[in-house]
């Protein structure tokens, strides 16, 4: 049985590298060969999940206000929801037709390192080469559906979705934070469509033997340090470069391929 210490770690490692351009997934993978432990199951990565999306809805809840009441009143701009449905289309479509197929063939080791480090790559090429020049108000219905393609490479474990989606709005010449917060907010219904596919198949009930105060552990870690990463990167990328991020993944590919 999962110890709370084990579900903290979890909820810690699932908050960060959901919305660090560093992949939740390949970190999630490697924990339990780490901890030479089972994979903890559906079950629990619901929990996980359930904690960075209710970050991504209380971090921005003024944003999804407002865009609920553009949405309610006819004379509002609807141009940055109508971008968000269409930047969620690509990756609900990949996802119903390929989740089973990349979870039951590329879940390698060797994917993983190939993914992490061609990833930090593109992300440094993209952040130094990109205009930087256009805000989210400039933001397109097309900058959105691109964006919303790139997405859909986050399901192979080690692209990472918020490091995917933030390269497609740089090659786009969107600001960091502009890249960033479109990234965040584009995570919710992918995120939410996630949830909601899993729990169906949870239909019967979670595990008896699994603790829920386990889960609650995992899913309220994953909730405060989700919401410490959305404030933390949005707070560095209006100084900084992704240059951390992308030698992070570099480094942890190589450390993969040496130790696993």
């Amino acid at each position: 049985m999962m110890s709370y210490s084990e579900a903290f770690l979890y909820g810690l490692l699932q908050g960060i590298t959901e919305y660090l351009p560093v992949s939740s997934s390949a970190h999630l993978i490697l924990l339990p060969r780490f901890l030479g432990t089972k994979d903890p199951g559906l079950g629990f990565d619901v929990f996980l999940h359930f904690g960075t999306l209710l970050a991504t809805l209380l971090y921005f809840r003024k944003d999804w206000q407002i865009l609920l009441v553009n949405l309610l009143q006819r004379k509002k701009d609807k141009r940055l929801l109508f971008c968000l449905v269409v930047g969620t289309i690509p990756a609900l479509v990949a996802g119903a037709l390929f989740h089973h197929w990349v979870e039951s063939t590329l879940r390698a080791t060797s994917v993983l390192v190939a993914t992490l480090s061609l990833g930090g790559v593109a992300l440094h090429l993209l952040d130094r080469r990109g205009r930087k020049s256009r805000t989210l108000d400039g933001l397109r219905i097309k900058d959105a559906w691109w964006i919303g393609f790139a997405q859909m490479f986050a399901l192979i474990p080690g692209v990472s979705r918020s490091g995917s989606t933030m390269m497609g709005g740089l090659a786009l010449g969107l600001t960091r934070d502009a890249a960033a917060r479109f990234s965040f907010l584009l995570s919710a219904p992918v995120t939410a469509a996630a949830i909601a596919y899993e729990g169906l198949k949870l239909r019967k009930g979670l595990p008896a033997q699994m603790d829920l105060s386990v889960y609650a552990v995992a899913g309220i870690s994953s909730f405060v340090f989700g919401w410490l990463a959305i404030d933390g990167l949005l707070k560095i990328v209006k100084r900084f470069s992704y240059f951390s991020f992308a030698v992070y993944r570099v480094v942890l590919a190589l450390v993969i391929a040496i130790l696993l």
